[in-house]
């Protein structure tokens, strides 16, 4: 059976993040984007494509198919009614190691904005967090980052 896996991006501000996810989600062989919040979707209000995301998506933005999210607690609601589980990548006294964590074949992916990450609601909407250890001085890693990283191994499995 093939994995379906969704990513959900919450209220990321930068629209380069947003494309290089795109590029990293195709990589992965994710089968839908959800932009919700003020998260910008690859085509802006007029239908035109977004410069910054197809600058770093690379076509990926056409590929992978997307929408976006009026309430992203509804929709999360409905796929772990649909037997999703949700995980959320965040640093939290909640959170287990990336590492240590084996999804199953039906995920959603939740990843929060760039300076305040997950909201409250939104990390008790997940089924489990992940977050990534960090060995460095600096707390964590561009958003962007974080998700190629933990998505790579989660999903290599």
């Amino acid at each position: 059976m093939k994995r379906d896996v969704r990513i959900v991006l919450h209220n990321i501000r930068s629209a380069h993040n947003v494309g290089s996810i795109f590029r990293t989600a195709d990589a992965l062989g994710v089968t839908r984007v959800y932009c919700s919040g003020y998260t910008p979707s690859p085509l802006d209000r007029f239908g035109r494509p977004v410069k910054e995301i197809a600058k770093t998506a690379l076509g990926a933005e056409e590929s992978i198919p997307w929408e976006i999210l009026k309430r992203p607690n509804t929709t999360l609601r409905a796929l772990k009614h649909d037997g999703f589980t949700i995980i959320g990548i965040e640093q939290d006294k909640r959170a287990q190691d990336y590492k240590n964590y084996i999804p199953p074949e039906k995920v959603v992916i939740l990843v929060g904005n760039e300076v305040r990450g997950l909201s409250s609601s939104l990390r008790s909407a997940c089924d489990i967090l992940v977050e990534i250890p960090m060995q460095g001085k600096k707390e964590s890693l561009n958003v962007a980052v974080s998700f190629g990283v933990a998505a790579f191994r989660l999903l290599d499995h």
